[in-house]
């Protein structure tokens, strides 16, 4: 069972690759989430899903149960920060200064937001709390 949850989990990611809209993955991420409920990776992903289609409530919930699990995923804080942005909620700059942390631990980290927020902006050109992240994030580079 576990093999087929990271066979969807992979296949799902593939087909987000090759450009398949979020609104047709967001179910294949809900079954895996609900399979495999402490897959904080997984819960991350359903977030930036949820975000791309202007769900931020649900975003939301689906990045705190992410950091609940694993509050380590810099993604994930930064999903919580879009979600918290989108719906006008308080305290941010935490979520966004804790990502920044992590960030500046590892290169590879640091190019993988990068590329997520690249790819984010390209799926979403007009989202305006992603460019602002983007700017928190990397501003001095």
């Amino acid at each position: 069972m576990i093999d087929s949850i990271e066979t969807s989990f992979e296949q799902g990611l593939e087909r987000y690759k090759q450009g398949e809209s979020p609104e047709t993955l967001i179910p294949c991420f809900k079954r895996i989430c609900e399979r495999t409920p402490k897959n904080s990776t997984a819960w991350t992903c359903l977030a930036w899903l949820y975000l791309l289609v202007d769900k931020p409530e649900s975003a939301l919930k689906a990045a705190n149960k992410s950091i609940k699990i694993d509050n380590r995923l810099p993604q994930a804080r930064i999903n919580l920060a879009l979600a918290m942005l989108d719906i006008g909620a308080k305290g941010v700059r935490g979520h966004i200064e804790v990502a920044e942390r992590m960030m500046s631990l590892d290169d590879g980290v640091r190019q993988d937001i990068r590329e997520n927020i690249e790819d984010g902006l390209a799926r979403k050109p007009d989202w305006k709390n992603l460019q602002r992240v983007k700017n928190w994030l990397f501003l001095t580079e």
